[in-house]
């Protein structure tokens, strides 16, 4: 007799929506997309690659760019690191915490892979002061747009790729639910155009029209360029245009220390171009050379004359000229002294604008002026700013802000008349001659570059260390530049031994005349010409 017995019932287990679907996609995905779910699935594993990924761009940049991206190269590398990163991480975690994750762990990996570079855009954030604003905007502000934005936009991207991937097949969205997905569609559409806009804002190349004659033809044998030449070990940039190549050579020194004057130069100075061969030295650390500014440690007030001798080298050797002309502008003028002291016999003239004599009395005068003017206009913060900080000089850069950057304020004078007006650098940013990238960072190149020649020039007083020259000396003084600067200038001047000296005053101008009234200018350099060109 033979028993039949049938096997008890298999229970049925009522599965959540969407999770059949999901199990069913996650072991039965083919391919790298099987692969990706296995390791989404996982979750200990795909957050320490997510982490990884974020960890490792932190070190690579914080090796390759410390200062953030400066070229067109590096600021596109930069967005699509970041993107890829970002949408690496979405991918990962499924979530868009991805978005505050990944970021997160890339800024401080940055900033720790970063320690030893100095300067204000990279040093401690202190947004309590204008100066350090100004350094967090232009410093980590400009990394953070090329970097961190892309990378959002890739994390919440990868999110959204991850969960759509494993929610195959669940039920439809509802209502609310469908709205906030599109919603999110239309804010991740708006950040792409945005960055694809950005992208080619970085990526337009910096250019300088040719000299042109009455036809709009450029001249022929003029010069009219952009270019890089190897000083001392870096690649530093020179702006070179004249409307003969046969013309003499002007050699002219930007303000600072860390200063830019491309744009002043081009919007100002075209005529300058007529009689000479004009050469605008971006020095190392400023406007186009910022990015050849490190190591900060190599760079000294010698390098910086030494600097501007082989530039003077390079261009006598270029043009075939046993002498260029020398033009300085405010700390231009104190490598312009100091280059003709030391080699006299490779300048034909000096012209200092807006001479300087002893940057540390220049600056405690200014503080002076400026405590007098906080106590007469009640400024009681700037007041007692000034006293706690007491008179310079100062080993903190930031401190210089109370003491020296009233100066309108506490020397007025009209501006109406003349070509540049009270914005000076910042008005004449927005030239071709500069990338997008170069003019977001010229305030930075300006400040970190300060931060380490400005403590060495602090014993300096021509008055002093150079009261002879053996060139032609000839300083262009606005009659409002402030009191600061023109005492001692004029104490200097009425000591200098110099084959002949003339000084110009120009009677609109503060700092800047060269600029402000810029046609005096040219005047007074076709004098320079005319008294100093050798006779055939």
């Amino acid at each position: 007799m033979s028993v039949h017995t049938n096997p008890p019932p298999v229970p049925h287990v009522e599965q959540p929506p969407g999770k059949a679907a999901r199990t069913e996609v996650i072991t039965s995905g083919e391919g790298r997309v099987g692969a990706l779910l296995r390791v989404v699935a996982d979750k200990r594993l795909a957050w320490g690659l997510a982490l990884l990924v974020a960890v490792g761009y932190g070190l690579i940049a914080g090796w390759w760019t410390p200062r953030g991206p400066m070229s067109a190269f590096e600021g596109l590398s930069a967005m699509g690191l970041g993107l890829l990163v970002g949408l690496a991480a979405g991918l990962l975690l499924r979530t868009r915490w991805a978005m505050l994750v990944a970021p997160v762990t890339f800024a401080v990996v940055f900033e720790l892979a970063r320690i030893g570079t100095s300067g204000p855009t990279v040093d401690g954030i202190h947004l309590g002061s204008t100066y350090g604003g100004m350094a967090f905007t232009v410093g980590r502000g400009v990394h953070g747009l090329l970097a961190l934005l892309p990378m959002l936009l890739g994390a919440a991207l990868g999110a959204g790729l991850a969960r759509r991937l494993v929610s195959a097949g669940r039920p439809r969205r509802g209502f609310l639910s469908g709205l906030g997905l599109w919603l999110r569609r239309g804010v991740a559409v708006a950040t792409g155009l945005v960055l694809v806009a950005l992208a080619a804002f970085v990526a337009r190349p910096a250019t300088t029209d040719p000299i042109v004659d009455a036809d709009g033809q450029p001249v022929a044998g003029s010069v009219a360029e952009l270019t890089r030449v190897e000083i001392g070990g870096h690649d530093l940039a020179l702006m070179i245009r004249g409307r003969s190549a046969e013309n003499p050579v002007l050699l002219f020194l930007a303000g600072g220390p860390g200063g830019s004057e491309l744009g002043a130069m081009r919007r100002h100075s075209q005529a300058l171009e007529d009689d000479f061969v004009v050469v605008t030295f971006d020095q190392r650390g400023t406007g186009k050379s910022y990015d050849q500014l490190d190591p900060a440690s190599s760079m000294t007030l010698d390098q910086a004359v030494a600097d501007t001798m082989a530039v003077t080298n390079y261009l006598r050797d270029r043009f075939g000229q046993d002498k260029v002309y020398l033009v300085g502008q405010s700390w231009g003028t104190v490598l312009g002294v100091l280059a003709v002291q030391r080699q006299p016999e490779l300048f034909s003239a000096f012209v200092g604008v807006g001479q300087m004599v002893s940057p540390v009395e220049t600056d405690t005068i200014f503080y002076r002026d400026t405590l007098a003017w906080a106590r007469e206009m009640g400024d009681a913060d700037l007041e007692a700013m000034l006293t706690d900080n007491g008179p310079p000089p100062y080993e903190d850069i930031l401190d210089y802000e109370a003491a020296v950057s009233y100066e309108m304020e506490v020397y007025p004078y009209s501006h109406a008349g003349n070509s540049e007006g009270e914005g000076q650098m910042s008005e004449n940013l927005f030239v071709e001659e500069y990338t997008l990238l170069e003019q977001l960072h010229i305030l930075g190149g300006f400040m970190d570059t300060f931060s380490v020649l400005y403590p060495q020039i602090q014993d300096i007083d021509f008055r002093t260390q150079a009261t002879s020259l053996d060139v032609p000396v000839y300083l262009a003084q606005g009659a409002h530049e402030a009191p600061g600067r023109a005492e001692p200038a004029q104490q200097w001047f009425d000591l200098l031994q110099a084959p002949s000296k003339t000084l110009v005053t120009f009677d609109t101008s503060g700092h800047r005349p060269l600029w402000e009234q810029p046609a005096e200018f040219e005047d007074l350099m076709a004098t320079v010409l005319a008294e100093t060109a050798p006779t055939p």
